[in-house]
């Protein structure tokens, strides 16, 4: 009696169950991938705002302090966004008719908020503080990246939780002298101190700061 399948069904039965175990594999190795991959954490991606701010123009140029706009970013868990008031201090007597700061005006005659999109995206369950962060010398360049040349801001750090452990790991190499910690362009030289120098400076605590409970609670 004839066989039904010749060698060439064998042939194609081992090449489509090759195909198939290789499409699983690609796809787990997707899944796995692209959760961390730049596109899908945004970055270097500027996020469209109501208002096209521009740190460059307003800390590098004009030499405005972080703080003036982050006003809470020392004492609280949240770095804070500047109310439009803040805005006014300037910009009812510099550029007081340009039609890029009607949004601006609009804001403040009804006393409602800007609404701007969220740039840094951690989740929920993940708690951060900023200010426990600044007093212990993290710089705000380590997380938001040189934010004073961005014409546009955008995100320049994953904030993957493998970016935080690899930080919390090894403190000492990310903090710096108190006089830089707003300084986004600053970077180490000769003649920062040591890594343990620093550690001591700021009391950083003898623990393990990669406990789950530091982040997740």
């Amino acid at each position: 009696m004839r066989a039904i399948f010749g060698p060439a069904a064998n042939l194609g039965v081992k090449i489509t169950l090759l195909l198939a175990a290789a499409l699983m594999a690609a796809g787990l190795l997707f899944w796995w991938w692209w959760p961390g991959a730049s596109y899908a954490r945004h970055l270097r991606t500027v996020v469209e705002q109501p208002v096209p701010f521009s740190h460059q123009h307003h800390v590098a140029g004009l030499g405005i302090d972080c703080r003036f706009c982050h006003s809470s970013v020392e004492l609280s868990a949240d770095a804070g966004l500047p109310p439009t008031h803040t805005c006014m201090t300037c910009h009812s007597q510099i550029w007081t008719n340009a039609a890029l700061l009607a949004p601006v005006r609009e804001s403040f005659a009804r006393d409602r908020p800007i609404v701007w999109r969220r740039i840094t995206d951690l989740p929920d369950y993940v708690y951060f503080n900023h200010g426990i962060h600044i007093a212990k010398g993290v710089g705000c360049s380590s997380c938001h990246g040189d934010v004073a040349s961005m014409a546009l801001t955008y995100k320049a750090r994953s904030l993957t939780m493998e970016f935080c452990l690899d930080c919390h790991r090894s403190p000492g190499r990310n903090l710096r002298p108190r006089s830089a910690i707003f300084d986004t362009a600053w970077q180490r030289t000769a003649h920062t101190p040591s890594p343990a120098a620093l550690l001591a400076l700021y009391h950083v605590p003898d623990r393990v700061l990669t406990d789950c409970s530091l982040c997740h609670r």
